[in-house]
Parts: structure tokens; C-alpha cells; sequence
């Protein structure tokens, strides 16, 4: 389906189809983005233990890194998927152009000051010794390699913003099987042990972004760039910044509430920590459908609004919200009556089995909430306003999650059931403050106007 084609599916095609047909392809690239996270681990596993924890070590900086590479993204996919909607080609190009060139500089420019206070990043962080050693020598290589991510990320952004999911996803699955071959190469026949990992990632991606930006330059399907568009202009530079920095800020508060969490689950026992681990994998694999639906609501809701689609807009969430709740009633159906069989493929522990048993049961019939909670994450990036994704992303972790353990912990004879009974009011919360936000319609003002290039 090419892009005129694609454009007129969702400004006009079956809603129901639309979100399948955009949704179903992001669905696949997570669950391919997985088994990317999980290589590395599996070939550096081969190695040792400390070699292992390294990896697991610094990935809160990557992941910190990487949040403000989405915050990019999101805002790209905003501005160019309204830009398409109103059929604004050349502005659409704009921001592409203006979306490369901002990451590229500015991934370049963490990648040298992240290589050069690794050490001291590392050290804050409590590493000695060897693992100290191994995560500065992973984590800087990983760091240099910044341009390649972003690069990809601006690339996704765009191709989503013109509603083409499959095309990042199919190039995601290439760099995928090419770091599986480079991984064993450089770890093991060129002896670079943790190091090499880092350069097969790095390599993988570097690849995948040449060959991203090949497409762009080259073919023509609705944005075709040339070096006009990559000069950087202080106007688009201000407003992708506006736009994507409270995503940037979301993601990274998010990412560093669960990191408390964390340290708030483990003080109820090594089993609880356990449990809610090999849990939170199981729930991240059945929330997968929801994740992908949201995603691709933003584009959907981008469009329509960049079109004055209004009611087709609200159409697109009430519909996104139906296909999500359904599919996460039949998953959590389904983890509710296999927990035990599921958990035990995980853990011979039985204190483990018993308390992961009872939080996915308790989550997945909860499952619903997180479907809505993606939903309106996904109508918010979309159409811009992304500080009122900022406020629920970051409102359901510090706001309503961690003060509800503690006063569970401490009013409280619930135990570790603290953590759950916790997250699904949390969940629920935030559902009714994205609800609240959601009706204030607010977020059908578009972002774009008729602006120069």
C-alpha cells in the first residue's frame, strides 16, 4: 500500500481496519525489540556473571538516553503525521529534515560527553572492580554509538507520521538477525568480550540507520528529502523541542520511578522482587496488542486533526479503546487460569509461584485499565499535547503508585500485596485523570498552522 493509499485508509477507510492495519506491524517490531534487548544478554551470559550485571548496570542511562531520542520522535510523528493529514507535503518534509538534523547533532554531542564522563558515571553509581571496568568499556562504546539510535528513532518517527508502520518494522527484524550474527563475531572470535557486544549493536544499528536514511534520500513516498531540508532552522528547532520535551521528561521520570519501585518492592523480600519481575514480563508480553494500538492511534488521531477530522478523531480512540479492552480481556483471561502453569516455567520457588500467581491474577483482571491508560497516551502524543501524556505517564508512578505502597506498608496488613492492590489504583487513577483530560477536548486543537519553511 503506498502512501496516498495509506493516507486515504485513515482519513476515510473502516476504522476498526485502519488501527489493525497500522497497529499489527508495531505490535511485531516490540516484540522484535525484545529478542534485540535479549540477545546481547544471551551472548554476554557466555561470558559471566559479571559480565552480565555490567550490561544490566548502565542500561538506565541508555534508557535515559533513549528517552529523550523518543521525546524526538514523538514530536516528529505529531507534527508530520497532522502535516499529512492537511496534505502540507513540503512542511512535512520540513520537519523530517529538521527531525534528522536535531538528532543527529544532539546525539552526537551526548555521545562525545557520555564517552568522556563515563567513568565518572559509572563510579557514582557504586561500580568497582571489575564490574566497574566492564560497564564503562560496554556503556562507552554504547554511548558513541548514540547517532545510530536517534537516527533510526527520526526515522520511525517519519514513516509513522505518514501511517507506514511496516517498513521500520521490516528494517528493525534486518538489524535484528545482523546483530544475532555480529554478536558471537566480535564477543568471542575477536576475543572483545563485553566490548564487542557493544560494537555489534552499534554496527547493527549504524547499518540499519545508513540504509533508513538511503530510503529517505531516494524514494519517493510522500517525503523525499534532499540536504535543503537538514539546515537547521531555529523556528522548527524551538517548536520540535516544545513539543517533544515533555515526552522526553515523561518517559525519563517514568523510567526512574520504576528504578524507586523497584527498591520499594525488594524491601517486602527477595520472593516479592521475583515475582513481580517474571510478572511484569508476562504483562508486558500480553500488554503488547494494547501498546501497539496506542502507538498507532497517534497517527491516526494526527492525521484526522491535521484534516479537521474531529469527529473522526474521537472515533478513532472510542474504537482503539474497544479493540484494546478486547484483546486484553482474552490475554488476561488467559494468564487468570494458567498463572501457575506460566509461572512455573519461570521459578521452582513455591513462595515465588504463590505470590506471582496471585499478582497476575490480580493484574490481569485488571488488564483492561492499562489498555485505556495506552490509549490516551497515544491520543495525547498524537495530537501534540504531549505534557498531558507527560502528566499521566509521570502522575501514575509518583502522584499515585509508590505513596500507595507506602501507606499499604505502613496502615496496612496487606504485605506484599502492598505492590499490587497499589498498582491497580494507580492504573485506575490515571485512567480517570486522562479521562477527565481526554473530555476537556483540549487535545483537538492541532499543533500545526500554516507556517514557513
Amino acid at each position: 500500500m503506498d502512501y496516498a493509499e495509506k493516507r486515504k485508509l485513515i482519513l476515510k477507510g473502516d476504522m476498526a481496519k485502519v488501527i489493525l492495519t497500522l497497529s499489527v506491524p508495531l505490535m511485531i517490531n516490540n516484540l522484535i525489540q525484545t529478542i534485540y534487548n535479549l540477545t546481547d544478554t544471551f551472548f554476554v551470559s557466555r561470558l559471566g556473571d559479571i559480565e552480565v550485571n555490567a550490561v544490566g548496570f548502565v542500561w538506565p542511562i541508555i534508557f535515559f538516553m533513549m528517552s529523550i531520542a523518543v521525546g524526538l520522535s514523538i514530536s516528529g510523528t505529531a507534527l508530520i503525521s497532522q502535516y499529512t493529514g492537511a496534505n502540507d507535503h513540503e512542511q512535512a518534509k520540513v520537519v523530517a529534515g529538521q527531525i534528522i538534523s536535531f538528532s543527529f547533532i544532539s546525539s552526537t554531542v551526548l555521545g562525545i560527553l557520555g564517552f568522556f564522563t563515563t567513568p565518572f558515571i559509572v563510579s557514582i553509581m557504586g561500580a568497582e572492580g571489575e564490574l566497574f571496568n566492564y560497564s564503562v568499556d560496554f556503556l562507552r562504546i554504547i554511548l558513541l554509538g548514540l547517532p545510530t539510535m536517534f537516527i533510526f528513532f527520526a526515522f520511525k518517527a517519519i514513516k509513522q507520521g505518514q501511517g507506514d508502520t511496516y517498513t521500520p518494522m521490516v528494517l528493525v527484524a534486518f538489524s535484528v538477525a545482523l546483530n544475532i550474527i555480529l554478536d558471537p563475531i566480535f564477543i568471542f572470535v575477536f576475543n572483545l568480550g563485553v566490548s564487542g557486544a557493544a560494537i555489534a549493536t552499534v554496527l547493527a544499528r549504524g547499518i540499519l540507520a545508513l540504509y533508513a536514511m538511503y530510503i529517505l534520500f531516494t524514494k519517493d513516498d510522500g517525503i523525499k528529502l534532499n540536504k535543503c531540508h537538514l539546515k537547521v532552522k531555529k523556528y522548527w528547532l524551538k517548536k520540535i523541542i516544545l513539543v517533544g520535551l515533555p515526552s522526553s521528561i515523561g518517559q525519563s521520570t517514568a523510567s526512574l520511578g520504576f528504578a524507586v519501585l523497584n527498591v520499594f518492592v525488594k524491601s517486602f523480600g527477595s520472593a516479592t522482587l521475583t515475582a513481580f519481575i517474571i510478572g511484569n514480563r508476562i504483562n508486558s508480553l500480553i500488554l503488547m496488542p494494547a501498546m501497539g494500538i496506542g502507538s498507532a492511534l497517534a497517527t491516526i488521531v494526527g492525521q484526522n486533526l491535521g484534516k479537521d477530522n474531529i469527529l473522526r478523531a474521537r472515533k478513532a480512540v472510542k474504537t482503539s479503546a474497544a479493540l484494546a479492552t478486547i484483546f486484553l480481556i482474552i490475554g488476561g483471561s488467559i494468564v487468570f487460569i494458567t498463572a501457575p502453569q506460566i509461572i512455573n516455567l519461570f521459578t521452582n520457588s513455591k513462595d515465588v509461584i504463590s505470590q506471582a500467581t496471585f499478582y497476575l491474577r490480580v493484574i490481569s483482571a485488571s488488564l483492561p485499565l492499562m489498555g485505556i491508560f495506552q490509549i490516551f497516551n497515544g491520543t495525547f502524543q498524537g495530537s501534540g499535547h504531549t505534557i498531558m501524556a507527560m502528566l499521566i505517564m509521570g502522575s501514575r508512578l509518583w502522584v499515585f503508585r509508590i505513596p500507595l505502597i507506602l501507606i499499604f506498608k505502613n496502615f496496612t496488613n496487606l504485605g506484599e500485596k502492598s505492590v499490587w492492590f497499589a498498582m491497580i489504583l494507580s492504573n485506575a487513577s490515571v485512567c480517570l485523570i486522562g479521562f477527565i483530560l481526554y473530555l476537556s477536548r483540549k487535545w483537538e486543537n492541532k499543533i500545526i498552522k500554516k507556517e514557513f519553511s
